[in-house]
């Protein structure tokens, strides 16, 4: 496979395949509570995919130029909190000074995103499997636009749902859990279609 092809499969594998929401299973916090409307899940999709990828240069940074050669990979858990709860405050003071209308429908789940397991799970794994900086940043920006895409496709979904004809029983979390659990079959089913 050429190195162009290698990196479509690459992305394909961090977004889709592999999807860090329905294959994964991290970030279920914000993929259900935020995902009733389109405009904050793609807000909150891009926030995500401007952090995961600016938290990736960080303590990719930081893991192979302070940590490492100082012998203290022990403290990297502690050491990428710090970093990406920086980046979040960073993102938070610029979403309610620029875009104060997102920064308002976002609500407290933007400041979550400093706990969101995607952020720091995207961190580990790029130290884990030992991605130089180039795949560190493609791997945050295909593995952020995967969480995006999951968060649309459910925001769509419920959107649409709401205006079913469906059983009083059956509507609100119910509804959005058995959805969650489809969509995640749909994209487990592609697990191994593309190998790496």
């Amino acid at each position: 496979m050429s190195g162009f092809g290698y990196m479509l499969a690459f992305i394909f594998v961090a977004m889709i395949a592999n999807n860090v929401v329905l294959s994964q299973f991290l970030g279920i916090c914000p993929f259900l509570g935020v995902t009733k409307k389109m405009d904050t899940a793609i807000g909150m999709g891009l926030a995500v995919v401007f952090v995961v990828t600016l938290a990736s240069i960080a303590t990719w940074l930081v893991y192979f130029y302070i940590l490492a050669p100082f012998g203290i990979t022990f403290l990297r858990t502690i050491a990428f909190i710090l970093l990406i709860a920086a980046l979040v405050q960073v993102l938070e003071m610029f979403m309610k000074k620029s875009l104060p209308s997102l920064f308002q429908a976002l609500g407290i789940y933007l400041p979550l995103i400093t706990v969101n397991c995607v952020i720091m799970g995207v961190a580990l794994l790029n130290i884990d499997l030992e991605y130089n900086m180039t795949f560190s940043i493609v791997f945050a920006i295909a593995t952020g636009l995967g969480f995006t895409l999951a968060m649309a496709i459910m925001a769509g979904i419920r959107e649409r749902l709401e205006l079913a004809n469906t059983s009083e029983f059956f509507k609100g979390a119910p509804v959005t859990l058995v959805t969650a659990g489809i969509l995640a079959l749909a994209f487990m089913g592609l697990r191994g279609l593309v190998t790496i």
